[in-house]
């Protein structure tokens, strides 16, 4: 099966080794950079948790003066096991989205314990610190990183997509689907899609490329990739 992967290489290269060792195809073509944001000077020892929803929010963070026994929050597997490769030791993890990831801290984190310290990207799907202020805790929102759309892709590989389109591709979010349409319509590749299957992380993400003839649309949660081969 060929499959394409539309993260960065650094959060795509353990699943492309996974997919290869199961015998599969795997191109990359990916579709956003990540790239670094100053954030205000904190005293991390004024909170008593901190909430992660992706690995980069950690990538970016200067962890060295965190007590890692801080109470750490992470939505999926890649990101618990980044929090702990950093040091953190009381890691709460749930696999899903931001919403599974809400439940988790109100069942695990009374509003009384103090301050909670929430680092995300530019752009979020779910005002998760606002959520939790309205059930009553104190939240700081920092941001470290932000989404940059790649816009030029490299035309030998485009024609080698075209000789042999992918039987599967992951998107994983809003923004990414807005370029990948883009990059479809700009490089004539709109018609080439009915054998596909679309796998999006959430409705938002496969909404802006419904547009386009799919085999399939599936929505999917990190960590459930797969998984999803075998649905086909």
């Amino acid at each position: 099966m060929h499959i394409l992967l539309t993260r960065p290489l650094e959060d795509s290269h353990d699943l492309i080794l996974k997919f290869q060792k199961l015998g599969h195809g795997v191109s990359h073509m990916p579709l956003i950079k990540i790239e670094k944001k100053n954030y205000e000077n904190l005293n991390f020892s004024d909170f008593k948790g901190i909430i992660f929803t992706s690995t980069n929010s950690i990538k970016f963070l200067e962890t060295k003066s965190i007590n890692k026994i801080i109470n750490c929050f992470c939505v999926g597997s890649e990101t618990e096991k980044k929090a702990r490769s950093n040091g953190f030791q009381n890691v709460f993890s749930v696999d899903g989205n931001v919403r599974n990831l809400k439940e988790l801290i109100l069942q695990n984190f009374d509003s009384s314990e103090g301050k909670l310290l929430y680092v995300s990207g530019e752009i979020i799907s779910v005002n998760l610190d606002q959520e939790l202020i309205s059930e009553g805790y104190s939240v700081k929102r920092i941001i470290n990183y932000a989404t940059k759309p790649i816009e030029k892709i490299n035309e030998t590989f485009i024609e080698k997509l075209k000789l042999k389109m992918p039987e599967i591709v992951f998107v994983y979010s809003q923004n990414s689907a807005i370029n990948f349409l883009n990059i479809i319509k700009n490089y004539q590749l709109v018609d080439l899609w009915m054998d596909t299957n679309l796998m999006c992380l959430g409705e938002k993400t496969s909404s802006v490329l419904n547009e386009i003839k799919w085999k399939k649309i599936f929505l999917f949660n990190p960590g459930e990739e797969e998984f999803f081969l075998y649905k086909i």
